[in-house]
């Protein structure tokens, strides 16, 4: 991780990661969980902090994204690019000019296909007084106008370029204020301008988010047991083809190879940690075919088990 910290007091704060493990331990104001698509990563967290508000700007991977809110504030997100493959957010896929909105406690999940540049505006306290969407079980989306996110994307990259540059310390208070002030007039106008769009009824409905929610914490509960689909669904009280079409909305993947690939990176992040064997920790996490392991593990890392573990022993 590299950061520039030889900069004004109001500069935003620049952070790059090409190790998974670092990226994780380096999120905050998320309860975070993400699985990775790919070997290695090229993240960059660009971060401004305002008084009773955070601007957050990240150049993420390909990634499927698990995340709660801490409690007490508002997060706003939206993307900064227009890229043709769209973000599969709270289990739809649409290439639309979106805004999210999560009040504390609320969760989303969020699936990731390429490398995307995403903004997120997090204001605390909790924003209740300017008439924006309620939402705090769950992230809620919203389609807007291509001009009024447009304008939210503006006032993003101004505030950062603003904030940048070298300030009289006397004015910085005044000039924070000012700054939380338009973002705050920004998301006023991205919500005036929603457009009415039925497919967001999908993505807004808590009672099937609630449902993958459930089956998400029941197979967190221990991944190296064995999964069968017909105790789940029992457990939960559904049917297990429900089951299987919850789990495939909301992870674009079947539930068998979502869990396999998360698997996977559980045995790779113990294997940096320097285990004791790769056989030890393949069991650990229900790979009992040592052989199938060893080349799935070698088609989604591009080196052996074996190398991983060498490489977290000379750590």
């Amino acid at each position: 991780m590299n950061s520039s910290d030889d900069a004004p007091a109001l500069a935003p704060k620049v952070f790059r990661f090409s190790d998974v493990d670092e990226y994780r331990n380096a999120i905050r104001g998320l309860d975070f969980e993400f699985t990775p698509f790919v070997r290695t990563i090229s993240a960059e967290q660009v971060i401004l902090s305002l008084p009773g508000c955070d601007v957050n700007l990240t150049r993420a991977f390909p990634r499927v994204v698990d995340a709660r809110l801490v409690e007490n504030c508002t997060a706003i997100g939206f993307t900064m690019d227009d890229l043709d493959v769209p973000v599969r957010f709270n289990g739809t896929q649409r290439a639309r000019p979106i805004i999210v909105v999560g009040s504390g406690g609320a969760a989303y999940t969020m699936i990731e296909e390429v490398q995307r540049q995403i903004a997120s505006v997090v204001f605390r306290p909790e924003v209740t007084d300017r008439g924006w969407p309620r939402a705090a079980f769950s992230f809620k989306i919203f389609e807007t106008t291509a001009a009024g996110l447009e304008r939210l994307r503006s006032v993003v990259r101004e505030v950062l370029a603003a904030a940048s540059e070298p300030a009289d310390p006397l004015h910085v208070p005044l000039k924070a204020a000012a700054m939380r002030e338009t973002l705050l007039g920004a998301v006023d106008e991205a919500f005036q301008s929603v457009v009415p769009a039925r497919w967001t009824l999908r993505p807004n409905d808590e009672r099937n988010f609630r449902i993958f929610q459930d089956i998400r914490a029941l197979l967190s509960d221990d991944l190296s047991q064995p999964i069968y689909s017909e105790e789940i669904a029992r457990k939960l009280g559904l049917s297990v083809r429900t089951m299987h079409d919850v789990v495939r909305r909301y992870r674009g993947m079947s539930l068998h190879r979502y869990l396999r690939l998360h698997r996977l990176w559980l045995v790779r992040k113990r294997l940096l940690a320097g285990a004791d064997s790769v056989k030890a920790v393949a069991l650990t996490f229900g790979f009992w075919h040592l052989s199938d392991f060893s080349r799935s593990y070698r088609d989604q890392f591009g080196e052996a088990p074996s190398q991983t573990l060498e490489h977290g022993r000379r750590r």
